[in-house]
């Protein structure tokens, strides 16, 4: 019997930028690919509205940066009411215990059994997994320890981790508990460089608070955390830019959606192991 090929898709509850799943997932259905769908605690995700707004002029660019051909893909996507129940990654996952817990050992003896069991149960049934950009990742998705395990889970069974936008500093804090090293140490990664981000205008959907710039420069923790031993590239002045060094598939902005996709596939249909430097 033939084996279903299939990717994890995490995306936040505050908002996803629309052609930065769609694009990879139009690539990857192609190939035969099904993706699931998971959010923090199984909340709706939701395209954010500039994402499928062909009059939305980027800031930092200074030009409409969603297309019509992917205006019109987002909207059909988010026709199909795909994301309305997306797996519960908090049903999934369980939370790490705090320092101060009572019994802290026993506790976190526990919770470690626990995770090895559900991340190798989850992992084992994917190929892939897919961190969706946009702004809402800034708020659940780069510091969530429940999806920090999930990732390291793909990256020790040596599956690829595809990571675009605002999902790519998922890559930088995910990292074994007590090494406490990135996995991405020595890696070639890209991602927002500082030149694409916001002066201000930050926002998520479900809230009307505007954080003004990105809470940190994505540039410096994703050079930080590569070490003198790997590289950060930007590639500003490029239209593109999308890095494969596996197993990490990073792509720096929605205007890479679609290169994305293509590397993704390549990387788990034809060993791609290297590609963008």
């Amino acid at each position: 019997m033939k084996k279903t090929k299939k990717v994890l898709a995490i995306l936040s509850e505050f908002g996803y930028w629309g052609v930065e799943l769609v694009g990879p997932l139009k690539k990857l259905e192609a190939a035969g690919y099904k993706l699931d769908f998971m959010t923090t605690y199984g909340k709706k995700a939701e395209a954010l509205p500039p994402s499928y707004d062909t009059t939305y002029i980027d800031p930092p660019l200074g030009v409409c940066v969603t297309t019509e051909s992917d205006a019109n893909m987002v909207k059909e996507f988010e026709s199909q009411k795909r994301l309305e129940t997306p797996m519960n990654m908090s049903e999934y996952i369980p939370e790490r215990p705090y320092g101060s817990a009572k019994n802290f050992l026993r506790e976190l003896e526990g919770y470690n059994n626990k995770v090895k069991q559900s991340v190798t149960k989850l992992v084992s049934g994917y190929d892939s997994i897919l961190l969706v950009g946009g702004s809402g990742p800034i708020v659940d998705m780069v510091n969530n320890q429940r999806l920090h395990e999930l990732v390291l889970g793909f990256y020790r069974s040596d599956k690829p981790v595809a990571a675009i936008c605002y999902g790519v500093p998922v890559l930088a804090f995910a990292r074994d508990f007590n090494e406490r090293k990135s996995i991405i140490r020595g890696k070639h990664v890209t991602g927002h460089c500082i030149e694409y981000d916001y002066h201000d205008g930050t926002g998520f959907l479900h809230t009307d608070f505007n954080i003004g710039a990105p809470p940190y420069v994505l540039e410096y923790v994703m050079s930080d955390a590569v070490g003198t031993d790997g590289q950060y590239h930007g590639n500003f002045g490029k239209e593109t830019s999308v890095i494969v060094d596996y197993p990490f598939i990073t792509a720096r902005s929605l205007q890479c959606s679609h290169e994305f996709g293509d590397q993704l596939v390549n990387v788990l249909d034809n060993d791609l192991k290297r590609y963008g430097w």
